[in-house]
C-alpha cells in the first residue's frame, strides 16, 4: 500500500488534536485547536482555514455533540462546548466532586450523548506533561458525564490517562495509559460490564490520543516510539525522576521524531499500522499526538506542529 503524507498550515502552535465534520455546513471539516487557544476549521481540502473561536486556555481534544456542536478537553479550561457557526462557548465543567482539574485532556461522547473524558494528572498541568510522565505519578482518571450533569470516577489510578474512546457497540470505552504504553477497557454493558481490561497493550511507543474512526476501529496515535531511558526513569526510585524533570530542557529525554499511527479492531486485533517517512513525502512532520479516520482518510494532529497532516491512503 501507497500512502502520501500531506501537510496543513494553521495559524498557531501545538495542533495537538483532530475531528472531522459529519454534517451541514462542518461536514468534511477538520477542525483543530492550538496552544494559544485557539480553534480553526480547516476545509476538506485543506485549502482554506478560519478561526471558530478562543477558549482563553489550552484546547486539547476535541469532538462532535450529537446537535453539531464541538465538544473541546481544555487542558486549562475544563470542558466546553462550541458553536461552529457563531463561536459562542459554553462552559460545562472545570472540576470532579468539587476539586479543579489540572489536565482535562481527551473525550468520546455516546449516542445519548454522555461524554467519557479524562483526566491525564492531578499533580501536574500541561506545561509539565513530562514531570508526570517521568515520575509516573498514575494519578490519572477517566471519568463519565451523564446527560443530568452527574460526573463519576470511573476508573483512577492510570499512568497519564490520555485518548478516550467508545467501541463500534458502545459497549466498552477505553482510555490511553501513555506512561503505560497500554489501552486499558473498561466494558459498559453485557456480561463483562464494570470490568477492567486491557484492548492492547506493549505499544512500541507512547500512545496519545484515540478515536474510533468511520470503520469502527479504534485508531491510536503512537507520538514517540519506545525509549528505554524513560523506561528505566520510570522505574528507578522518586527522588532519581524528580532530579530528573529538574535538569535543563535541553538534557531531558525527548520524543523521537516520528509519524506513526495504528488501528484495533474491538477483539484488541492489530489492523493496521501506519509508520510513515515524511521525507518520503517531502513534507516536515512529527510528534502525532491526535488521529481520526474518516472515510479513508487519516487526519493527525501534533502537539508541537503548527499544521495538521492527513495521510491518504
Amino acid at each position: 500500500m501507497t500512502s502520501t503524507l500531506r501537510v496543513f498550515p494553521v495559524p498557531g502552535p501545538g495542533a495537538e488534536d483532530v475531528v472531522v465534520g459529519t454534517s451541514g455546513r462542518d461536514e468534511g471539516a477538520v477542525f483543530t485547536g492550538t496552544e494559544d487557544g485557539a480553534i480553526f476549521r480547516i476545509s476538506h481540502d485543506g485549502q482554506k482555514v478560519d478561526r471558530v473561536a478562543h477558549t482563553g486556555g489550552r484546547p486539547l481534544g476535541i469532538e462532535i455533540d450529537p446537535d453539531g456542536r464541538l465538544l473541546v478537553c481544555d487542558a486549562h479550561v475544563g470542558l466546553l462546548r462550541i458553536d461552529t457557526a457563531s463561536g459562542a462557548i459554553e462552559p460545562i465543567t472545570d472540576s470532579v466532586a468539587g476539586t479543579r482539574m489540572v489536565f482535562c485532556n481527551n473525550a468520546a461522547i455516546a449516542a445519548d450523548g454522555t461524554v467519557w473524558f479524562s483526566d491525564s494528572s492531578t499533580k501536574f498541568g500541561i506545561e509539565k506533561w513530562k514531570d508526570d510522565f517521568v515520575q509516573n505519578t498514575r494519578t490519572g482518571r477517566l471519568m463519565r458525564l451523564d446527560t443530568d450533569g452527574t460526573i463519576e470516577v470511573v476508573l483512577d489510578g492510570l499512568a497519564f490517562a490520555n485518548g478516550v474512546a467508545l467501541s463500534a457497540d458502545e459497549d466498552f470505552v477505553c482510555v490511553a495509559e501513555t506512561a503505560g504504553r497500554t489501552v486499558v477497557r473498561r466494558w459498559i454493558s453485557g456480561d463483562r460490564k464494570g470490568m477492567r481490561d486491557l484492548l492492547c497493550s506493549n505499544l512500541p511507543g507512547y500512545p496519545d490520543n484515540i478515536a474510533r474512526g468511520s470503520d469502527g476501529l479504534i485508531w491510536v496515535s503512537i507520538a514517540s516510539p519506545l525509549d528505554p531511558v524513560v523506561e528505566r526513569l520510570q522505574t528507578a526510585p522518586m527522588a532519581l525522576r524528580k532530579l530528573v524533570t529538574k535538569i535543563p530542557e535541553a538534557l531531558q529525554p525527548k520524543p523521537k521524531h516520528t509519524v506513526r499511527v495504528q488501528a484495533y479492531d474491538s477483539a484488541g486485533t492489530l489492523v493496521h499500522d501506519l509508520d510513515v517517512d515524511p521525507q518520503e513525502s517531502g513534507v516536515s512532520y512529527h510528534m502525532v499526538t491526535g488521529v481520526r479516520e474518516h472515510e479513508g482518510r487519516v487526519w493527525m494532529g501534533s502537539l508541537h506542529e503548527g499544521a495538521v497532516a492527513v495521510l491518504e491512503r
